[in-house]
């Protein structure tokens, strides 16, 4: 029986025969084949080799190639580079675009106390948002490796930075970013057919635990099915937020500007209630780093990653600064701060009869949202796990749709736990204060590595003043929290991160791994039918 399952993981089992090394991590030398073909990640083809470039930083190690051909007939399984500019910034705007704008508003109003410091609040999130991604865009051409900040980790401080945050991300930040956006979606979904009371909790959980099973199945079945959801999302998507500007504007006609007139009336929030007021602020602007984590499946991505970024956030902020001017030509402050479903009400006023179109509009809008989120998850438990970091199983690809179908259950799984045990405020805050730490980590990182490594070929370079700007921002938004009102789960999540040693010494630094795991791993490759990217030999 395992002969013949055998035999069906094996049709491109000639492609490394050669090769009896495990070549999982991007920045390990490869093996040439006989026939000339590289045989591990980022594989050269069929089509003869290409020049790598070597560390600077005197290990000796080869760098994979910038730009890797398609897949050939002898190639070995790999991720294949099938996103072109408009999927990428569909991605970026597709991602970013979700429950933010339709669930932040009140919030954001409610820790600044004013109109003006709000809205100049949600345009420095969009500005620091654009100079974050535009530093990520440069480490992202630096290193075409999937997985982002993992990836960028590697390559600046070495293995156990970049496994803790591996670590963090596989287990609370991802799958925490998918719970809230699912959760929200539920929550809109459920109030167009529950108008007389609040939608049952029990009933809001359910559906959103249908909703990552939908989205679960799509990305597992075609990568290309999960871009065209995504681009057909975007679409619809930027079709509500014009319905949105549209009926602002119509209000503004009208003379409705009295809630703009004194935007800054009330007194000054202090310094700590403005960083958690960026953190409401910057969570609808997160995802704008999420084309990062998978340049491995993006088409020259040298010049598509950093176009899709300036041309996606710009257009992400626009639509934010309209959006909100539109929200206060209808309702005022204190009306968007009682309200729980600040687009619905804004329909309910605007839209007349067809004010069902606004919950329907966000529900498109946070499902497209969730794909996109899970879509990029599953490349960081793939990249991971390449270099030895989490499960093999994890770095695994299917053997016919060449999608990193384990990662994006167990992502999926993990977001359904905390779909059904928590709620959306708290995951919120939770993810902010956590994912800032790392999102400085990597500004940090590319500051380090214009010094340690002055030789990397960089496509897109950015001034230095950029990541520098961005680092000291995120020190203020993870430092003045806790000076200003600490509370005891800024604590628990820098425990919860450096817990990863705990597993990273024995499992990883040391290499032990439990006897029972090479029949789970065998098991579920079997049931999965997945097989590494790197190697077919322990089919032979």
């Amino acid at each position: 029986m395992r002969d013949k399952i055998s035999q069906l993981f094996c049709l491109q089992k000639n492609a490394c025969k050669n090769n009896s090394t495990d070549n999982r991590g991007h920045n390990v030398p490869t093996k040439a084949a006989n026939n000339g073909t590289m045989c591990a990640n980022g594989s050269l083809g069929a089509e003869g080799p290409e020049a790598t470039e070597t560390d600077s930083s005197g290990t000796g190690r080869m760098r994979k190639p910038l730009e890797r051909n398609g897949s050939t007939q002898n190639d070995a399984v790999h991720l294949e580079r099938r996103l072109g500019l408009f999927s990428g910034v569909a991605l970026i705007v597709g991602t970013m675009i979700g429950s933010g704008i339709f669930v932040s508003p009140s919030g954001l109003l409610v820790r600044t106390g004013s109109v003006g410091v709000s809205f100049v609040i949600w345009l420095a999130c969009g500005v620091l948002s654009l100079l974050g991604a535009l530093a990520y865009a440069e480490l992202g051409t630096m290193n075409t490796s999937s997985g982002a900040e993992w990836a960028y980790f590697m390559d600046a401080y070495g293995p156990a930075p970049a496994f803790l945050f591996s670590w963090v991300s596989t287990l609370v930040l991802k799958p925490s970013q998918m719970a809230i956006i699912c959760l929200s979606f539920a929550q809109y979904a459920v109030e167009a057919f529950v108008t007389e009371c609040d939608p049952p909790r029990g009933v809001v959980k359910m559906v959103a635990l249908v909703a990552i099973v939908m989205i679960l199945f799509v990305n597992c079945y075609s990568v290309n099915l999960g871009m065209a959801v995504q681009n057909v999302f975007t679409a619809a998507k930027l079709v509500a937020v014009v319905i949105v500007i549209c009926g602002g504007a119509w209000k503004l006609m009208q003379g409705n500007t009295q809630h703009l007139s004194n935007a800054f009336n009330g007194p000054m929030p202090n310094v700590g209630a403005i960083a958690t007021a960026f953190y409401t602020g910057l969570w609808a602007y997160d995802g704008w780093n999420n084309l990062n984590y998978v340049t491995e499946e993006i088409q020259n991505p040298s010049k598509n990653l950093p176009r899709s970024i300036i041309i996606g956030i710009p257009l992400v902020t626009l639509c934010y600064a309209l959006i909100n001017i539109s929200y206060l030509a209808a309702m005022s402050p204190q009306e968007m701060i009682e309200s729980e479903a600040v687009a619905v009400t804004f329909g309910n006023r605007i839209l007349g009869a067809m004010a069902w179109l606004m919950p329907l509009s966000v529900t498109i809008s946070t499902f497209g949202s969730a794909n996109g989120t899970l879509f990029a998850a599953g490349r960081l438990c793939f990249a991971a796990s390449r270099e030895g970091h989490l499960l093999d199983i994890l770095s695994y690809v299917h053997v016919r749709r060449l999608t990193p179908a384990p990662g994006l259950i167990f992502h999926s799984l993990i977001a359904s736990a905390m779909v059904l045990h928590g709620t959306i405020d708290s995951l919120i805050d939770f993810f902010s204060f956590t994912a800032w730490i790392f999102y400085g980590g990597a500004m940090l990182a590319l500051i380090v590595m214009r010094y340690t490594k002055p030789n990397y070929p960089r496509p897109y370079k950015v001034p230095i003043i950029i990541p520098v700007v961005v680092l000291v921002i995120s020190i203020y938004l993870v430092a003045a929290p806790i000076f200003e009102t600490p509370r005891i789960e800024y604590l628990y999540a820098l425990l919860f991160i450096f817990a990863g040693l705990i597993f990273y010494v024995p499992f990883v630094k040391l290499g032990m791994t439990p006897r029972f795991m090479n029949k789970v791993t065998l098991f579920f490759q079997l049931l999965l039918e997945v097989v590494p990217t790197s190697s077919m030999a322990m089919f032979e």
